[in-house]
């Protein structure tokens, strides 16, 4: 199943502790999540902010645009400049995400809404009304009500909107409801195996359009979770980027071949809650030295948003919501901010 969270942030509470501190202070609640900054009681570039909270600049800026949060003062040079308090929240809305909230749905709101949220111990996500009728049927094993309930939602809601609202949730309930031993292996390989059908008819069925960019997705050895590659592929469809799906666990060697040979304008990987940091890192640092300056390297899921120092060259894409707006960013670079 991929969409887990093993992410250190899903704690209830966050402590904000300036760095050199933490020796002298003993009374922070064991439930607590320690988090360091260098330089706490001051205001962080946006820089900073991208390494603290592992959110990307790009998102900072989308979020600022869109959502008009964060809300950054400025130096004398025209540089952001975030308030601790800006930050904390930020920590909070990433911890909710990896649960399975969507930016949209909690940027607006208050930060003791957000620590109220947090602090739920039988929150796992926002679910659509009809998940806990996925969640039976695929229990009850009864899969063709269940493949036509999800098609019937899909063309109800539409593709991108499907991704986000319910396959996106729906995965986030089932990893819980399998830790929790609440569903069986071989059920939730059905399940995946099922929606995975249920995505790729519908990505066959949109006429492709030759348009760019041109994005080749996969992901790196050992890496073998896909539905996070096809909900990927679904979202960019929609946009009308062409896509080239080689699968997972493709050859550091074999990625920049085919990205030379397809022409891809970006290489976007998928790296799940269970890979290893460090092994992470160090293949994306490998693939952007081989493949051509031209070419972008993006790197999605819960396992590239523990890194915690940004790579030169690589683009995090924290959401599926950022990734489209990459992607026209990608079409129109001067509409960036």
């Amino acid at each position: 199943m991929t969409w887990r969270s093993n992410h250190p942030y899903c704690q209830p509470h966050f402590v904000l502790v300036k760095q050199g501190q933490l020796a002298q202070n003993k009374a922070y609640s064991s439930k607590s999540q320690l988090f360091v900054l260098d330089n706490i009681g001051d205001d962080l570039n946006i820089g900073a902010v991208e390494r603290d909270t592992g959110l990307s600049k790009d998102t900072l800026r989308m979020w600022e645009r869109r959502y008009a949060f964060p809300s950054p003062a400025r130096d004398r040079h025209g540089e952001r400049l975030y308030p601790v308090g800006q930050v904390e929240k930020l920590l909070l809305i990433k911890q909710l995400m990896e649960r399975g909230y969507r930016p949209g749905k909690i940027v607006g709101q208050s930060i003791e809404h957000l620590r109220a949220l947090g602090s739920d111990a039988s929150m796992s996500s926002p679910t659509p009304d009809d998940l806990g009728i996925f969640l039976k049927l695929i229990k009850t094993h009864q899969l063709q009500e269940l493949r036509s309930h999800l098609s019937q939602t899909m063309a109800r809601r539409g593709l991108q909107n499907f991704v986000l609202e319910t396959v996106a949730p729906l995965n986030v309930a089932l990893g819980n409801a399998w830790r929790g031993g609440r569903i069986a292996i071989f059920e939730e390989h059905l399940y995946s195996e099922l929606i995975q059908t249920v995505l790729r008819n519908a990505i066959a069925s949109i006429q492709p359009q030759g348009r760019t960019p041109r994005v080749l997705l996969t992901s790196l050895p050992p890496e073998q979770h896909s539905i996070g590659l096809l909900m990927a592929e679904a979202m960019l469809v929609v946009e009308g980027a062409s896509c080239i799906p080689l699968g997972t666990q493709t050859p550091l060697a074999d990625i920049v071949t085919a990205a030379r040979v397809h022409q891809a304008d970006i290489v976007a990987l998928s790296f799940s809650s269970s890979y290893p940091e460090i092994k992470a890192a160090e293949g994306l640092k490998q693939l952007r030295a081989g493949l051509p300056s031209a070419t972008r390297l993006w790197a999605g899921g819960a396992g590239a948003l523990r890194l915690r120092k940004p790579i030169e060259g690589v683009q995090p894409v924290d959401s599926f919501e950022n990734m489209v707006e990459l992607v026209k960013r990608w079409r129109d670079p001067d509409a960036a901010v």
